[in-house]
């Protein structure tokens, strides 16, 4: 019983049990950033034990969580309502009916575009993440369509892309294996936000790299206390599949 009321125990900074206190890896000042975050998070995500986002609300200081399943118009013009329409974009794969630019792609042609406006004053970004289930993300995305095509928001992806044909990765690329992410190149979402800081701020390989060194620690402490995943059953025959067509060509 003793040990059971040690374990309920939460961290009141990190709020999380304090044998998986991760409030030594917290960056001790939260970290500036010129993008403006906002993360709508999935009520169901929010209750997951190893959701990231609360990761990122602890480590920055330009990030807004809003919960709920769709974006609303309020919560686009909270934020920089003098931002221009091409200075917002929200994170999500690219499909055949809407496609995505590259993180890359995006910086080159922001850049482009900064340069030829001749200003050193540009308005900063404001970058909108949908935190959920694989599943459940695409409901969201669908159902904001209105307020993100009003908004004038581009589609980006991560550089990586996605591949629906294979099993995805764990929520730190293959370092631990906690939770299984639904198809190959899907990432957790702090290491989403962290690798899309990483392309887009100044100083972006640094807040990157303070990012992923709290997520790793994360995982490290919860993986002491899970058992391990095992691949997905639909999944790991299809990559079978995949394989066997591979070598039969």
């Amino acid at each position: 019983m003793e040990e059971d009321a040690k374990r309920r125990q939460i961290c009141s900074t990190c709020d999380r049990p304090k044998p998986i206190c991760i409030c030594h890896v917290i960056p001790s000042e939260p970290i500036p950033t010129s993008t403006e975050i906002l993360i709508l998070h999935h009520p169901h995500e929010s209750r997951h034990k190893l959701n990231t986002t609360h990761l990122l609300v602890k480590s920055l200081t330009n990030i807004t969580r809003i919960p709920g399943r769709r974006l609303r118009h309020h919560h686009i013009s909270a934020g920089f309502t003098s931002l221009p329409p091409s200075h917002t974009i929200y994170l999500f794969p690219p499909s055949p009916s809407s496609p995505a630019v590259t993180l890359s792609d995006f910086k080159s042609l922001n850049l482009l575009n900064n340069h030829q406006e001749e200003t050193s004053n540009a308005p900063p970004l404001r970058l909108i993440v949908f935190d959920a289930t694989w599943k459940h993300a695409k409901e969201m995305v669908k159902a904001s369509e209105e307020v993100l095509r009003e908004a004038g928001a581009v589609r980006v992806c991560l550089d990586a892309g996605i591949n629906e044909s294979v099993s995805g990765g764990s929520i730190y690329d293959s370092e631990l294996f906690l939770r299984k992410e639904p198809v190959g190149g899907c990432v957790s979402t702090a290491e989403a936000v962290a690798r899309c800081l990483g392309a887009l701020e100044v100083d972006g390989e640094e807040i990157e790299r303070k990012l992923i060194s709290v997520l790793k620690e994360m995982v490290r402490l919860q993986s002491e206390f899970l058992k391990p995943m095992r691949p997905r059953p639909k999944l790991l025959k299809k990559r079978l599949q995949n394989q066997q067509e591979e070598e039969e060509e």
